[in-house]
């Protein structure tokens, strides 16, 4: 999170004091990255010493104001024009956590799963709820439009975000199950020792279940090219072939 250029945004429609940018950044963003007055202070200091802000003298109340300079309108423009950098992601607690449970002894991943999962959608639902709330605040008029909009679109990309992790989770799990089953007419499939120990664990359904979205496609192909043919014994091949020659 940039909290560097979301106060140059905020300056950008006047001077503010330190105490009113967090107010207004909260705002903005539905305290979903609540920031603390000390942060908020320290990030003007930097700001103010890169000539990015400058003291904007005092308010009625004695309050000390901050307002964007030149060379802060440039670096706030280039901000909005430049990408988010993706070559480098931040760290994902989720993510090291799968990865560090994969082969832990004792561990067993498909619960760490099944646990986040539950915790996601929840997530998930809460935000869907406070989408509501905020659309129907926008659309009766009884608000600041411009925050509420603002903070339906952080709240729609929670949402998208707790669903992508949800179809992820769901991911994990197939693979695993996969894994830990011994491949067709051979040996098992190389899966790491803890994978191995929660598919002996599942049972059939959840296996089943962890399978379908795989398997539809070929099911389908299956029922479309009619049933397979049935094998005929031997002994029934051999005696259809005497009486033809006997006829």
């Amino acid at each position: 999170m940039s909290i560097r250029h979301g106060l140059l945004a905020l300056l950008e429609r006047g001077p503010r004091y330190g105490s009113q940018l967090r107010t207004e950044f909260e705002s903005r963003t539905g305290s979903t990255w609540p920031l603390n007055v000390g942060q908020v202070y320290t990030t003007l200091a930097r700001l103010e010493r890169d000539v990015l802000v400058a003291p904007g003298g005092e308010d009625a109340a004695g309050h000390t104001l901050y307002a964007i300079t030149d060379d802060g309108r440039a670096e706030l423009r280039e901000w909005y024009e430049r990408p988010v950098d993706r070559a480098n992601p931040p760290r994902d607690e989720l993510a090291i956590k799968l990865a560090m449970a994969v082969g832990a002894p004792g561990v067993d991943i498909r619960a760490v799963i099944q646990a986040q999962r539950h915790a996601t959608i929840k997530a998930m639902q809460d935000y869907t709820r406070l989408k509501a709330t905020a659309l129907a605040a926008v659309e009766s008029g009884q608000s600041r439009e411009r925050d509420d909009v603002a903070w339906l679109l952080v709240l729609e990309q929670l949402i998208f975000q707790t669903e992508a992790e949800a179809r992820w989770l769901d991911h994990c799990e197939t693979r695993l199950v996969r894994l830990s089953r011994p491949a067709d007419g051979g040996a098992a499939a190389p899966a790491p020792p803890q994978a191995a120990d929660a598919g002996a664990r599942a049972d059939a359904a959840a296996d089943a279940a962890a399978d379908a979205g795989a398997s539809a496609g070929a099911q389908a192909g299956a029922d479309s090219a009619g049933p397979a043919p049935t094998a005929v014994p031997a002994t029934t091949a051999r005696a259809r072939t005497a009486r033809t020659r006997r006829g």
